[in-house]
């Protein structure tokens, strides 16, 4: 049965934690209904893609591939090199907006559905434990009933499963960073051919681990930075989780031979407290804890067929519909985040719609010195590195384009891999008579197969004012 706080006292502290600061665990009965069962075609969906991507290859690329060590990022098959760090900045700038526009609309309702802390936490291990420890006063009993033989085989059966689930996860988590191949090499050879693999491979699914098994619904309420801009992002019109005061107050216990004139529709049952995976009474209205993960919509709804009241006590609404009955409203400051959002999305766009397939950086020789040659041409020496984002080889040649003076490749010739990278050493030289006093720009066009993929612009040092008097 719920603890109701009609004074707001339930703001002040957290329903997992007690007054000595102790902690309170949650055993949430066992959710079901429709939008659980819809839940867990989207958790299934979402599972399985998690654990696929890594393996998915897009014309030989990954599907998502996140190399830190080699600096390479393939995103649905694309790479990126870090030059491309100002398209992440965009996108990152761009899928903040979007989360502030969601959330100013539609509250947690990611939290609920797609967060994968939500989605390993109850369709998985919370899912695990229902079948191996039995619903959840069945599960508070075992917890504090002594140590027996029995609990203690079963405590053992459950952490081993769960460990063998984040020992999996964690599998995969590194497969993002590191590729499907290298994971697999990890996996298939002894573990001092790969003491640093290995060592992520372990911290990885001790992190996890300790999350579901232990953290659980913490991470939620005390951790995640999400929750916790809820209070500066939701308003009055966001549509969350909510208990429809008007029509449940004032709240009475139901009795078939009472009837319900002068009573609101909610019978004090606790249905939709018991079944919290966080422990909180939604009646209280909107708070940090509630992850939207709509279990007390799907047990109120339960209960009222039950009593033959209209389902919807607990429904998606915001306080603004329940208290006026207005449907969702496109309020000033959506429409702010909305145009925001449109000119980001539609800078990036433009941005990888026109993105280079070859990007070529000129840097001037370390440690050299301008040369002033015999017949009084002036030369500077360059390394050039040239990054091939195309999926074919690149032969590369390198021409001046101003001012006039000639071109010479020192080191080898210039053969960019698909999707690699190649560098090499050459010089310009330049007439004196055409070169100014201190630095001049020159223009070098990158060719391949006589087709202009890039234009680099540069300094040519020439001799000092000084020298020149």
């Amino acid at each position: 049965m719920s603890i109701e706080h009609t004074d707001g006292s339930f703001r002040d502290s957290l329903a997992t934690i007690d007054k000595r600061g102790n902690r309170l665990w949650v055993y949430p009965t066992k959710p079901s209904g429709r939008l659980h069962r819809q839940r867990v075609a989207v958790a299934l969906a979402l599972l399985a893609f998690l654990f696929a991507a890594p393996w998915i290859r897009v014309n030989g690329n990954p599907l998502l591939l996140f190399d830190i060590v080699h600096r390479q990022f393939f995103i649905f098959g694309l790479i990126f090199w870090p030059q491309d760090i100002y398209l992440f900045v965009l996108a990152t700038i761009a899928l903040a907006v979007f989360v502030i526009l969601f959330t100013a609309a539609f509250g947690r309702l990611f939290c609920g559905w797609i967060c994968p802390q939500t989605v390993f936490m109850e369709m998985v291990f919370r899912k695990l434990e229902y079948w191996i420890d039995g619903d959840g006063p069945r599960q508070r009993r075992l917890a504090n009933a002594p140590w027996t033989a029995a609990k203690i085989a079963r405590r053992a059966l459950k952490l081993g499963i769960f460990f063998a689930i984040s020992f999996l996860i964690g599998n995969t988590f590194l497969a993002y960073f590191i590729g499907a191949d290298a994971l697999l090499d990890i996996v298939t050879s002894p573990p001092t051919e790969h003491l640093t693999g290995f060592a992520f491979m372990l911290l990885f699914s001790l992190v996890f681990f300790g999350v579901f098994a232990w953290f659980r619904e913490q991470a939620c309420t005390l951790v995640c930075p999400y929750g916790r801009l809820q209070s500066v992002l939701l308003d009055a019109n966001s549509i969350v989780v909510a208990y429809d005061f008007r029509r449940g107050e004032p709240r009475a216990p139901f009795s078939s031979k009472d009837s319900r004139d002068g009573k609101g529709d909610c019978i004090v049952c606790g249905a939709c407290v018991r079944v919290c995976p966080t422990g909180i009474d939604i009646r209280n209205g909107t708070q940090l804890e509630c992850v939207n993960c709509a279990a007390c919509i799907d047990a109120c709804d339960d209960i009222m067929a039950g009593v033959n009241l209209p389902p919807g006590l607990i429904r998606y609404a915001s306080h603004e519909g329940i208290a006026t009955g207005n449907r969702l409203r496109f309020t000033p400051r959506m429409k702010l985040y909305s145009a925001i959002l449109t000119i980001l999305v539609a800078t990036l766009v433009t941005l990888l719609a026109t993105r280079s397939s070859v990007e070529a950086t000129v840097l001037r020789t370390a440690g050299s010195l301008i040369e002033e040659l015999p017949d009084g041409t002036i030369r500077n020496l360059y390394t050039i590195k040239v990054t091939n984002k195309t999926a074919r080889d690149l032969p590369i040649e390198l021409r001046l384009q101003s001012p006039a003076g000639e071109l010479a490749l020192l080191g080898p010739p210039l053969e960019a891999p698909p999707q690699g990278q190649d560098e090499s050493v050459f010089a310009i030289q330049i007439p004196g008579s055409r070169v100014p006093a201190g630095n001049a720009l020159v223009t070098i066009g990158v060719f391949s197969n006589n087709e202009e993929i890039a234009t680099v612009r540069t300094s040519f040092a020439g001799p000092s004012p000084r020298g020149r008097q």
